[in-house]
């Protein structure tokens, strides 16, 4: 096997090299050792439509053949114009235009400088600020690490950050108080971006950015009810755009085609990823009002942006087919219909264990958060590495799950996310809350 020692791959953790994986198929992964683990998490929430689909193989493959790759300032491919379509179809919001790039970091870059260069195009060149939230997490380049709000991956970098304001994330389990009914704190988390404009100036802001569902730094947090019209009333107020991040939640992971769906929106800018192209090829998108669109296209006329493999005709092509297995298999409606059974069994195997607070989610995009003490909602010392703890449990009964530090305020909490294939059968479920349920009870105790 190979060590840290002799393996030329700079891996993530410096001192330890991952179980070499050689083969996948449906919602399983196999390491050279024999060893198979069911994929509760997709990997990072990718794996939409699991592995090995005959339809997206043989997709890449034709696509690979006919065209491989085509510098997109020249060219443009019936893959890429066929995918954009398609998407602008699977949703009813009036998202009317696309833009391709490799991966959710460079979606959110390209949100980003789309925002600005908008207010530009239409001779507001003073709004540049965009703000965000706290214990949010919109990617790992500078630009996105600077408007996102996760703590431990942005904090090694800040010094070569451009400083964002940040408000209050919407996360009921922890900032709704007693006497306050859900749609009060809603309106009352939401209010915080008008008290922020207002701080900074309205001339000055070109942009609010959130994810409609919080996924890895919080774990599956839903906003509260009637929370992002509020904020689309405050955005239209100021002129000021929408950008929801739906790289992990968005492309069917909740239901619909886009999360925000569910909340009576409509966005500005969207962007989307793991589960576009499901792990088969690396591709993101950034998907435009007309209105946003047209600012570019009545002024000078080019976005001042670009990456080499951007629309790249094979990853179009693999995202193209994904999205048609997901359209042709029904796997949306299947994504609400196994997201109430995942979180009917979450509930009923760790429901009422006295460190398991919450348990939360939409469609197949699920988490537990576990704490100290269930009355007051006091999280673990986050020396104790809890959620490593049990991510290493489930390792060791063949299960992949999403563990998660710095839940609650950056530094302090512990989650586990889940979200397993669009297509993942009751019984592929029942085995992954056991092997959970199992490995949280190793290290927590039983009820």
């Amino acid at each position: 096997m190979t060590s840290a020692s002799t393996s030329h791959v700079f891996h993530r953790l410096a001192n330890s090299v991952p179980p070499l994986a050689v083969g996948a198929s449906g919602i399983e992964i196999v390491d050279s050792t024999g060893k198979r683990y069911l994929d509760a998490s997709g990997g990072a929430a990718v794996s939409c439509i699991g592995h090995g689909e005959p339809r997206v193989v043989e997709a890449i493959r034709q696509q690979a053949a006919a065209l491989d790759y085509a510098h997109n300032v020249s060219f443009t491919s019936e893959a890429a114009e066929e995918l954009a379509a398609f998407l602008c179809r699977a949703t009813p919001l009036a998202l009317e235009k696309v833009q391709f790039v490799g991966s959710g970091s460079e979606a959110v870059e390209a949100a980003l400088k789309l925002a600005r260069q908008f207010h530009i195009e239409r001779g507001d060149a003073g709004r540049h600020v965009v703000i965000s939230r706290l214990q949010s997490y919109h990617g790992n380049t500078l630009g996105a690490l600077a408007r996102g709000g996760n703590v431990a991956r942005s904090r090694p970098y800040a010094p070569m950050m451009v400083e964002s304001p940040r408000i209050e994330p919407c996360f009921e389990y922890h900032h709704r108080r007693p006497d306050e009914s859900p749609l009060a704190y809603g309106q009352r988390a939401a209010d915080a971006l008008e008290e922020e404009i207002l701080r900074i100036g309205s001339d000055k802001v070109a942009a609010f950015i959130a994810e409609t569902v919080v996924g890895a730094t919080s774990g599956a947090v839903p906003p509260a009810p009637g929370y992002f019209q509020r904020i689309r009333e405050i955005c239209d107020r100021y002129g000021i755009l929408l950008i929801l991040d739906e790289v992990m939640c968005g492309a069917s992971r909740t239901g619909p085609f886009l999360a925000c769906e569910t909340e009576g929106i409509q966005p500005d800018i969207v962007t989307l990823a793991k589960g576009l192209g499901g792990g088969y090829q690396s591709i993101a998108a950034v998907m435009c009002t007309r209105q946003v669109h047209q600012a570019f296209a009545e002024g000078s006329g080019r976005f001042v942006h670009g990456h080499t493999f951007m629309a790249h005709p094979v990853a179009c092509a693999a995202a193209l087919a994904v999205q048609k297995v997901i359209q042709q298999d029904g796997l949306a409606l299947n994504v609400a219909r196994q997201g109430e059974t995942l979180h009917h069994l979450l509930e009923a195997r760790l429901g009422h264990h006295p460190h398991v607070g919450d348990i939360r989610g939409r469609g197949l995009l699920q988490a537990i958060e576990m704490v100290a003490d269930r009355s007051s909602k006091q999280p673990f010392p986050s020396a104790r590495g809890l959620a490593a703890a049990v991510d290493s449990e489930c390792r060791a009964r063949g299960l992949m799950v999403y563990p998660g530090t710095g839940t609650v305020d950056g530094v302090a909490g512990d989650h586990i996310l889940l979200a397993p294939p669009y297509n993942v059968s009751r019984e592929a479920l029942h085995q992954i809350v056991d092997r959970l349920g199992d490995a949280v009870e190793t290290v927590l105790g039983r009820t």
